[in-house]
């Protein structure tokens, strides 16, 4: 469940810094902690890439390599970049704001949507004594 993805660039496509560019913005994805959670996607160098608190936030990493004489050299760390310090500043505090939610949403998914716990379970156990507050 750890998507990977690989990009072509140059050469008649998109440059190197257009393929990461998108990641400049932290969007929320699901996927945190467990898969259960959401969080802002922080573009992180390889040497940042141990997600810690509460596993998290979801962390990307981007590696170019270049093609030569047809062999691969490299790998370039796209996101060892400077540049890219105001959108990690700005995933760390979005992560602290999410997590104050608490265990629940927004920060947890949905409970149809939740993949490694055992709260639908749960939950479906309980289903007789919940009340509509309406």
């Amino acid at each position: 469940d750890d998507p990977a993805c690989i990009v072509r660039a140059q050469s008649g496509f998109p440059a190197n810094g257009e393929c990461v560019d998108p990641f400049a913005f932290p969007h929320m994805v699901s996927g945190w902690m467990r898969g259960s959670h959401n969080g802002p996607l922080m573009p992180v160098s390889e040497a940042e890439a141990n997600p810690i608190r509460f596993d998290g936030p979801p962390r990307v990493i981007g590696l170019g390599f270049q093609v030569a004489n047809g062999e691969l050299i490299g790998p370039v760390d796209l996101f060892d970049d400077p540049a890219f310090d105001p959108t990690r500043e700005q995933a760390a505090k979005i992560a602290t704001y999410i997590r104050r939610h608490g265990p629940f949403e927004p920060h947890r998914l949905p409970s149809e949507e939740m993949e490694y716990t055992s709260l639908p379970g749960v939950m479906k156990k309980l289903e007789s004594r919940f009340e509509d507050m309406d």
